[in-house]
């Protein structure tokens, strides 16, 4: 089974949220306290996503703030020098710094962020600078959990999502819970939903999705029962390790398993698999085809020592895919 596009639009994708910095961790096995040397990567799920989609040969567009210093010349020059169009980012004239996540690899196991997202510049986008012209040439909208997490760019967010609704384009919400990012998780919960309800495809992880149904382990037929009683026509859930699952509104559901790989880190890989999952959907492939590629990306990416710029290309991810080398483990449907 397909999902369809309107193939009429100047872009496969414009995604709105944030674009920050990484700060990776270049010494390994060693608590941060320890680290001397980090590397220096854009990064932000929606910016990773977008990035990872124009690696991988879509014509891709970005809505978001940025800040009017360095750092934000470094994201936007990096962007516009990957193939993304940055048009619609808007520099931040108040002051605002942009946000920064240094990473800390300690094992392959045990990786964690430590993130600096006091006033950034991201969460500053405002309704007024969201062009309805610009996101009327997409295919699809994607956005991100985060955006939703402060004002003004929380309005800005569904300013876009009601704009995309209005002129068909697909709405594409990827969950991305940082719970650093919110006052509480009753917030997230009414705000994430309020997005979910209106998008026509939703992806997060089995524990992100608990959270925005305020539930401790709940069962992927609950979720889905609740969604396609809205907008959504087809939802994945992704269960780590044990694989991913789709689940269409009018019946169908697709497994797609996880692939092996020397795995160097854990970030990064819910970005890689969106990216790809996109990518083989607006290329017209088969959904169970499209989750192969998301799980092959993930896993190419957490092999490797950053986020955006180790999204792989097409060529990266067939190969792994043809060689079938999958994690063996069950999964609760």
């Amino acid at each position: 089974m397909k999902y369809e596009f309107n193939t009429e639009k100047t872009y496969d994708i414009i995604a709105v949220g944030r674009a920050c910095i990484d700060l990776n961790a270049t010494e390994f096995n060693r608590p941060m306290e320890e680290t001397m040397t980090f590397s220096k990567y854009v990064g932000g799920s929606p910016a990773n996503i977008a990035i990872g989609s124009s690696k991988l040969g879509l014509k891709a567009g970005f809505i978001g703030k940025i800040s009017d210093d360095q750092h934000g010349r470094f994201i936007e020059q990096y962007m516009r020098g990957v193939g993304i169009d940055t048009s619609n980012m808007v520099v931040d004239k108040a002051g605002h710094k942009t946000g920064l996540a240094f990473t800390e690899i300690k094992s392959p196991e045990e990786c964690s962020i430590l993130m600096y997202r006091q006033d950034v510049a991201d969460l500053y986008l405002a309704p007024e600078e969201v062009n309805e012209e610009y996101i009327k040439q997409a295919k699809i909208l994607l956005v991100s959990g985060t955006a939703l997490s402060k004002s003004p760019s929380r309005e800005a967010v569904l300013k876009a999502v009601s704009l995309a609704k209005r002129n068909d384009v697909k709405v594409v919400f990827e969950l991305d819970y940082r719970p650093y990012s919110w006052n509480s998780p009753e917030e997230t919960a009414v705000y994430c939903s309020l997005v979910a309800e209106q998008a026509d495809v939703v992806i997060g992880t089995r524990d992100e999705y608990d959270v925005m149904e305020s539930k401790e382990g709940g069962k992927n037929e609950d979720t889905i029962s609740y969604l396609f009683n809205h907008s959504p026509e087809l939802v994945v859930i992704k269960h780590g390790v044990e694989g991913s699952y789709a689940y269409t509104k009018s019946g169908e559901t697709f497994r797609g398993r996880a692939y092996k790989t020397n795995v160097l880190k854990t970030f990064g890989a819910g970005d890689s698999y969106a990216s790809a999952f996109l990518y083989a959907l607006i290329s017209g492939k088969e959904i169970e085809t499209a989750l192969k590629y998301g799980g092959a990306s993930a896993s190419i990416v957490v092999s490797k020592h950053s986020s955006s710029e180790a999204m792989p290309t097409v060529e990266e991810i067939e190969q792994l895919i043809a060689e079938g080398s999958y994690i063996e483990v069950g999964v609760t449907n």
